[in-house]
Parts: C-alpha cells; structure tokens; sequence
C-alpha cells in the first residue's frame, strides 16, 4: 500500500463512523494545506465490524462541513494487512488500543505503531471520546481534538 518513500497513517475507532473518519479528513486538510499530502497514505479503519461500507455519522460530516472539510470515506474494519503496510496506527481510546494490539500480536511481521492519537494532544487529553450517544457540541470536541493531536502528529513527522 504505501510506498517506500512515503508515509502512511492509520486512525482506528470502535466503529469508524465518528472519531477517526474525523481525524483522517482533519489530518488529510492539514498534510494537504502543508503541501505534503503526496507524501502521505492516510486512511481510517474500525475495530469492529458494524459499520462496513457506511458513511461518517451525519453530525460527523455536519462538524467538517462547518470547519471546510469534506470527506468520501466509506467504514472498513481494520484488516490483518494494515499491521504489515502502516507505519502508524493511531486510536481513540483504551479498548481501541487493547484490541489493535491483540490484533498485531496475531500478525506475522507486523511492523506498524500502535499508539493512541491523544499521546500528541498538547492539552495532554489523551482519550477522544466516542460522541455517537452525544451532542453536536461532542463532535465539536472530538474535531478540536483531532485538530491539536494531528497538527503535533504532523509535525513531529515532517
């Protein structure tokens, strides 16, 4: 997937519908905005299986539309694969990170790192919660979040 020269960024969330469709389009603006986009594979996935083939939650959508932000992506289940072809895989919470590494350990040269996103927020909150059950103003967070942590992402990989 991603090729020598470049790249690559994986965001993970429960379902891949709120959370890392967010971060994925937020850090796709700002790798784009920063002229390095063709240097990059970006992507987003879910741990579970629920979503596959869905749309971002309409408020999700809603959130970036309002910030300048579109975004295509269609939900995907993390595969064996992306522990082979990621260099890094950045998740939302705990239980995202628990059942990544489960997977990787699972995997036969698995060589990406997993981490959470929240470990390059500059406010230090590490855990990006899920607003599915939550608020328009809970997926305001979760994009101000993903704003901060893929800016110091980007530029500690730049």
């Amino acid at each position: 997937m991603a090729a020598s020269n470049s790249k690559s960024v994986l965001f993970v969330c429960l379902g891949n519908i709120c959370r890392s469709p967010i971060a994925e389009a937020v850090f796709r603006k700002m790798a784009t905005d920063a002229g390095v986009v063709d240097t990059w594979v970006i992507d987003s996935g879910a741990t579970s299986d629920w979503n596959t083939g869905s749309s971002p939650d309409a408020r999700g959508l809603a959130c970036l539309r309002k910030h300048g932000i579109e975004t295509s992506h269609r939900a995907r289940q993390v595969t064996k694969e992306d522990f082979q072809t990621f260099e890094y895989i950045l998740c939302m919470d705990e239980n995202n990170l628990s059942d990544l590494k489960k997977k990787a350990n699972s995997v036969k040269n698995a060589t990406a790192r997993i981490e959470l996103l929240g470990s390059y927020d500059p406010q230090k909150q590490l855990i990006i919660k899920d607003p599915y059950y939550g608020s328009d103003k809970d997926f305001e967070t979760v994009y101000e979040q993903c704003v901060r942590c893929c800016k110091a992402f980007l530029d500690t990989n730049s």
